[in-house]
């Protein structure tokens, strides 16, 4: 393990870990404390334990070992070298015009970086330049210097001595096409360019590839192109004031702010708002995404962070914009690595270094994420991030302001209805409106060009719907789509195939219509959506029977404030009533909230109770915050509770379970600290007794319903509903859906009794037909139009059918119908 050396006992071990500390080291000199403060650090097992002082001065014996070394091998290199330069001279006059030719394509290259590398590990005679006889001495040419082979021994190695500074090596390219340029002229150009790849070598060698550091941008967005955020403008432009005049806050004696967070949803504009305050005001930026701050080697990411504020001082007035900075700054109490806590140390130094200097430095910092909970709250305090500025999603005048900024360069009718297109748009982003405007382009540029460029050859003529059965109808409607969708396909072909500009007649009615805008509204689906969590409902008013004065009620509770907001702002209505439906099961409650949302064309989120409730602790109060949140997001939007009983249940005093916070947390969404604006609230229930009485307190669920069973004239209705006005399923001549309505047997029928009605009907009907066919009383191939329902099926089903709603229930929703309508 030991050898002696200098006159002494040496570790061979620690002797060559300090060559290769020093190889490693990019410093030209080496600090000897530092070294070995290093390597007591880095190999704890073997050196943690001694005596910092000790190790220290053994450090020092073997570094000057070490020293001594390379000194002598600096002199016998020196002297191999001369010997080499001597016998390169002596046969370089001698050399063959074949073998410079040879030589020429790999002696050009000696300029380049790799070159005198790369030749190192060639094979062949030619592999390291050319040969002389300085090789039976061990000694080999390479176009960059001299490679030295000291002997065979297992301890000897290799030295490289690079000739470049004293005289280069003559090359093909030199010696080539300038014989007639002077000797002087020659030897300056090949030190030159031999000087050149030296440089080139050594920082190959001493110094890493280091990552592109940010540059100065020059935005040309103006606050023109943010629509819909007037007031966010005026908030931030407060805050640039000592950009452009800081002899203000000179003259106070005040430090000015140095940033603010913008935070908010996705696609809501952070990014494209800071960009614009640069723009606007003509200040240099420095954009920078959190993750590219991050780094592998330990302390680069720290080193980072300095140069980018430190290249912010120097290009004063700037903009330091760091995007999605949540990446980089998390809460360092639950941040798994020491690297994460090192870099939200080391953006708080240089946030409070901004402030440490002088008044007049004309740095800001703006921090954009989506995420500003989970940031380090040491960022969040004054001097750092002054001001929080959240950017939501944009209500109905922010979107039509939005829309306006969109569409100023799109070709569009002179009496577009910008109004009418932002009401159809609740919840989108700026994003979104971008992409629906995308969208609405491409259905015109198709819509304009099928019209213009009509086929070459025209689809066959589609045969004449015949008067015949309806199955027959359905084939033949079958068949023209079929053929349709074939035409269009070969028209759009023939488009792209076609490579002939258009004419400015073809483009002359190309234009953005409404149509092609509700077109695009299907494909564009809004980012609040996208989570699946708030949809429009499919069912309208056609969907439900009878119910005229519920309807009239919800008209008033949630359309009116949606569609007249003025005049309910006159009468100082802000908050939106919320709505409980209590009734018997089935008599569709639910289809009335359903059908509310989508004739006022709002967002719906359907909550089943049970749902939000989470064994662990916090998670279902959670989940109560997030419906409402993404209601907030989503506006005007209505949330329906259905079965909210099992939601929220009478509280006791001795209670202490997740029911009773669930019902806590609920209370203060509905109406707490934050205003619901336009989220509407509905809930179904068929046991409103057993509800929280807080929950029912005017302000919250102030206006109940009740939805009880239909009367006979309901039932008619109902039926008239269910089986589209008598045509599915088709009736036979004997059936009177009236007399049904009107039977005492339907007498305690719901709705959705009713439907089972008329379902168990059909279902006798078609074992009749099924019954028939395997007797051969009909032809086997027999249409399905031969399948009606007759008066005797309907009294099969009345035998199967049964009321959902018992005699004794009855009479506890007439006593709560009662209640309700004193």
């Amino acid at each position: 393990m030991k050898n002696r050396g200098g006159g002494g006992w040496m570790d061979t071990r620690l002797k060559q870990r300090v060559e290769q500390y020093m190889a490693s080291s990019s410093s030209e000199y080496v600090d000897l404390a530092e070294m070995a403060v290093d390597l007591q650090r880095q190999f704890r097992m073997d050196y943690g334990r001694r005596n910092k002082t000790a190790f220290r001065i053994q450090v020092e014996k073997v570094f000057k070992a070490v020293k001594e070394e390379v000194e002598l091998n600096d002199l016998e290199s020196k002297h191999l070298a001369k010997r080499a330069r001597s016998s390169c001279n002596e046969t370089r006059d001698s050399s063959s015009s074949s073998e410079d030719s040879s030589d020429s394509d790999e002696q050009v290259l000696g300029n380049t970086p790799n070159s005198s590398v790369t030749a190192l590990y060639r094979k062949g005679p030619t592999a390291a330049g050319r040969t002389n006889p300085a090789q039976n001495e061990g000694t080999v040419v390479s176009p960059g210097g001299w490679f030295i082979d000291k002997g065979r021994g297992p301890t000897t190695r290799p030295v490289f001595i690079d000739l470049s500074k004293d005289e280069s090596v003559d090359t093909e390219a030199n010696r080539g096409a300038s014989q007639l340029e002077p000797e002087t002229k020659r030897s300056k150009k090949r030190s030159k360019n031999s000087a050149h790849s030296a440089d080139s070598q050594g920082v190959i060698k001493n110094k890493k590839a280091k990552s592109k550091s940010p540059e100065l941008q020059y935005p040309h967005l103006r606050f023109e192109d943010v629509g819909g955020n007037e007031e966010i403008l005026t908030e931030v432009c407060k805050l640039l004031v000592h950009m452009r005049h800081p002899e203000v806050y000179q003259h106070l004696g005040m430090v000015p702010p140095r940033g603010f967070l913008l935070h908010g949803p996705p696609g809501c504009g952070k990014t494209l708002l800071a960009q614009a305050v640069a723009g606007e005001l003509q200040i240099p930026m420095l954009k920078v995404s959190a993750p590219e701050l991050v780094s592998g080697v330990s302390g680069e990411s720290e080193q980072k962070l300095r140069e980018l504020f430190e290249l912010a001082m120097t290009s004063s007035p700037c903009i330091v914009f760091i995007d999605e900075i949540d990446a980089i700054t998390p809460k360092r109490e639950v941040a798994s690595k020491d690297m994460e806590r090192r870099i939200v140390a080391q953006l708080l130094t240089c946030m409070d270094d901004l402030n440490s200097l002088t008044v007049t430095a004309q740095v800001l910092v703006i921090g954009a994420t989506n995420r500003p909970d989970s940031l380090d709250p040491a960022l969040r305090r004054a001097g750092r991030f002054d001001r929080e500025i959240c950017l939501g999603i944009p209500d109905e005048g922010a979107r039509l302001r939005i829309l306006r900024t969109l569409c100023r360069k799109l070709t569009l009718p002179a009496d577009f209805n910008y109004q009418q297109l932002a009401r159809l748009t609740p919840g989108y982003v700026g994003a979104d409106l971008m992409a629906l405007c995308r969208e609405a382009a491409m259905a015109a540029v198709n819509r304009v060009l099928l019209e213009t460029r009509p086929l070459a050859q025209t689809p066959p003529d589609c045969p004449e719907q015949p008067s015949g059965s309806p199955e027959q109808m359905e084939a033949v409607t079958d068949e023209v789509v079929r053929t349709e969708q074939e035409g269009e396909l070969q028209q759009l072909l023939g488009i792209l195939k076609n490579t002939d500009t258009l004419s400015e007649q073809e483009l002359a009615g190309l234009c953005i219509l409404m149509s092609d805008f509700q077109d695009a509204l299907g494909r564009v689906q809004p980012s609040a959506k996208r989570e699946g969590f708030a949809t429009v409902p499919d069912v309208t008013w056609e969907n439900v029977g009878a119910l005229q004065d519920i309807r009239e009620e919800l008209t008033m509770a949630i359309l009116a404030p949606v569609r007249s907001p003025e005049q309910f702002r006159a009468l100082g209505l802000s908050a939106p009533s919320g709505v409980l439906l209590a009734g018997p099961p089935g008599c569709g409650k639910t289809l009335l909230a359903k059908a509310v949302a989508n004739e006022s064309g709002l967002n719906f989120i359907s909550v089943k109770g049970p749902e939000l409730l989470n064994m662990y602790v916090g998670e279902s109060e959670r989940a109560v915050r997030q419906v409402f949140q993404r209601g907030r997001n989503s506006a005007p939007c209505v949330i329906f509770f259905d079965e909210i009983d099992a939601l929220c249940p009478r509280r006791s005093g001795h209670e202490s379970g997740a029911s009773v916070r669930v019902v806590n947390q609920l209370l203060t969404e509905m109406d707490g600290l934050e205003t619901r604006k336009q989220v509407f609230i509905m809930a179904a229930t068929n046991r409103p007794d057993i509800i929280d009485p807080a929950v029912l307190r005017p302000g919250r669920l102030d206006k109940t319903l009740y939805v009880g069973l239909p009367c006979a004239a309901d039932r008619h209705a109902i039926l008239m509903t269910v089986t589209k006005g008598g045509t599915r399923p088709q009736l036979e001549q004997d059936v009177r859906l009236e007399d049904i309505a009107f039977d005492e047997r339907c007498s305690s029928f719901s709705g959705a009794d009713l439907t089972a009605l008329v379902r168990e009907a059909s279902v006798n009907a078609l074992k009749v037909f099924m019954k028939s066919q395997l007797s051969g009383q009909t032809h086997p191939s027999g249409s399905t139009a031969d399948i009606k329902v007759t008066k005797q099926n309907f009294e099969d089903a009345f035998k199967t059918i049964q009321p959902s709603v018992s005699k004794k229930d009855q009479l506890m929703y007439e006593r709560l119908r009662e209640s309700l309508s004193r």
